[in-house]
């Protein structure tokens, strides 16, 4: 695989930066009073920071300049006391604004991660799992420091440059102007940097995202990656997609850095600029010396908030990629959704139908074409045909994974449109040929097909398909904890689980999409009497390769070319010689 595999990056939608920066911070209304104590803090801290330069003036012109000691130690008292109460103010509202900051992640990840589950199965198709999980982990937790600062930085820095640039006004416009000279000329520098600074941003997320994405499909397929001797064509790819993420982060670091720097020349310019002021332009008498002093601290006190503005802006420009991204997936609208005014389906009895049903994945490619067919309750019908052929499309569409584009399909007369979709799946069990096995115990696995069951039901689900026997020869029974997928266990074990836990939920209309692929002959003779049990008395739709396994099926449809070839029992379709009596023929052959 080569890195360019990799290289589809997602395409964002965009937007007003400041839409999605006032979206973002709608998070902190939900905690107004932890907010509005912390600016009380925060409106403190800043009053003191102000004060501090006065009290240094007057400290110089009262106190020192005429030797009143025991003046200036009072001063210096009331000055210790009023900054010990800024440094506690400073620590509590750390302390607060962390508390709420990990609550607000926690907030969106929940709401992300619960939208994710909600949307249908063409965005996990299109999307590879580890740019899902970029998104989840990587990118709510890039917002933290940008909800944090809006209100410990944002807020009192903002305040405290224009309570500066008022206070130095208003004391001496002169060396005020002087001393700002340089602000209009930092503005356009920081709006330059800004404006490319972000679209560095945004490819570096991206690089991030291909690169998570690669490690978690390199993961998941070890196996596959050893048994063809690949890992020296995979560590080229991940050193390609490496150094795209390493070579983007320095580009959108060294751009964003220069913000830093035009704010230190900016300062410089200003410090010089009050002096030059002082010395050469202004009357000697006009500033005291505690004045110039206090005007030396205020410089220091309106180009620090800038700064911490400019670090808070970068965080800005930095994240908002990231909020992009989250924002992203939260806006996207599953394709799969219930209508409104929509119900619950009444219990299912079981008849199942096709309407001149046509469907396409893509829109272009029709799957299906028109396809019509009447299942009776309580009737087993096989699915055979060609891979590709559109087995598998029947049966999403009766789950309602995916919605026709044209006809109707229906369960006991409701269009499964008009139903709501968990009243629908809910009486449905479900089993693939990717038995897919949870971290956990054997029991919370068997269990996930019905949550209340009881260990007795688990028990007799795992008997009647036979992985009881198995299941207690394990050193910890029904109590085993498997690792992801089921480390450990055989196929044909992974695959009986899977059955138990379909029995378990006792499904009223049941679907086996390649269920006995992974089972050896041996077993498979076992667990047909499970099968059989879990078939009698609902309506199944069986779709199998092996045609030894569906010949007790009521019907079995040939799909290929976008419909049903032939229709009937297997005797009836052998009789036939047609598609199906060439299938049978080439397996038995074999």
């Amino acid at each position: 695989m080569s890195v360019n595999s990799y290289k589809e990056d997602e395409q964002l939608a965009g937007g007003n930066k400041l839409n999605i920066l006032r979206r973002l911070l709608s998070y902190l209304l939900s905690y107004k009073k932890e907010i509005v104590f912390v600016l009380f803090i925060m409106a403190f801290c800043v009053m003191v920071s102000l004060v501090n330069p006065l009290l240094m003036e007057e400290a110089v012109d009262k106190y020192i300049s005429v030797g009143n000691m025991q003046g200036l130690l009072r001063l210096v008292l009331f000055a210790a006391a009023l900054n010990l109460l800024f440094i506690g103010g400073i620590k509590l509202r750390m302390y607060i604004m962390a508390k709420v900051c990990n609550s607000i992640l926690v907030s969106i990840r929940q709401d992300l991660y619960s939208h994710i589950q909600t949307l249908d199965l063409q965005f996990f198709d299109s999307r590879p799992t580890g740019k899902i999980l970029a998104r989840i982990i990587g990118d709510v937790n890039s917002l933290k420091d940008v909800l944090s600062n809006f209100v410990t930085t944002l807020i009192p820095d903002f305040v405290t440059v224009l309570a500066v640039a008022a206070i130095m006004f208003a004391k001496n416009p002169a060396l005020a102007a002087a001393s700002l000279c340089s602000l209009p000329f930092m503005i356009i520098f920081i709006w330059l940097i800004e404006f490319y600074s972000h679209k560095k941003w945004q490819d570096f997320r991206k690089k991030s995202s291909n690169l998570n994405a690669f490690i978690h499909e390199d993961m998941s397929g070890m196996r596959i990656i050893q048994s063809f001797s690949a890992e020296e064509e995979t560590s080229q790819t991940f050193d390609g997609l490496l150094e795209e993420h390493r070579t983007s982060f320095i580009s959108a670091v060294r751009l964003a850095d220069g913000m830093g720097s035009v704010i230190d020349l900016s300062w410089g310019v200003g410090f010089a600029a009050l002096y030059f002021a002082g010395l050469r332009i202004l009357e000697p008498g006009q500033v005291s010396i505690g004045t110039f002093i206090a005007f030396g601290s205020y410089i220091g006190m309106f180009w620090h908030p800038i700064m911490n503005l400019s670090n808070f802006y970068n965080q800005i420009i930095t994240n908002i990629a990231a909020a992009e991204r989250v924002f992203e997936i939260l806006d996207t609208e599953a394709a799969i959704t219930d209508a409104p005014q929509v119900t619950e389906i009444p219990p299912i009895k079981g008849q199942v139908a096709f309407s001149h049903v046509s469907f396409s994945y893509d829109g272009n490619v029709e799957v299906l074409k028109d396809v019509s067919f009447q299942i009776k309750p309580g009737e087993t019908i096989a699915l055979v045909g060609p891979t590709g052929a559109g087995k598998t499309t029947i049966v999403n569409l009766i789950s309602r994974f995916y919605d026709v584009q044209k006809g109707v399909v229906s369960i006991d007369g409701h269009d499964v449109k008009t139903v709501s979709i968990e009243s629908l799946r809910r009486q449905m069990g479900i089993m693939t040929q990717d038995n897919f096995l949870f971290t956990g115990s054997i029991k919370d696995n068997i269990r996930y097909g019905k949550l209340d069951a009881t260990d007795e039901e688990i028990i007799d689900a795992a008997k009647a398909v036979h992985a009881h026997d198995f299941i207690c020869k394990l050193e910890k029974g029904y109590d085993t904890v498997l690792s992801e997928r089921g480390g450990g266990l055989s196929a044909g074990q992974k695959q009986l689980l899977a059955f138990a836990r379909t029995m378990v939920s006792k499904p009223n209309i049941l679907i086996l999409d390649e269920a006995t692929s992974s089972i050896d002959t041996q077993t498979e003779l076992l667990v047909q009497e499970g099968i059989d049990a879990l078939l009698r008395g609902r309506t199944s739709f069986v779709i199998a390769h092996r045609l030894s396994t569906i010949q007790k099926a009521d019907r079995i449809f040939v799909i290929d070319k976008g419909g049903i070839q032939e229709e009937g029992t297997a005797r009836e379709l052998i009789a036939k010689k047609g598609a199906y009596y060439k299938l049978h023929s080439a397996q038995m052959m074999m």
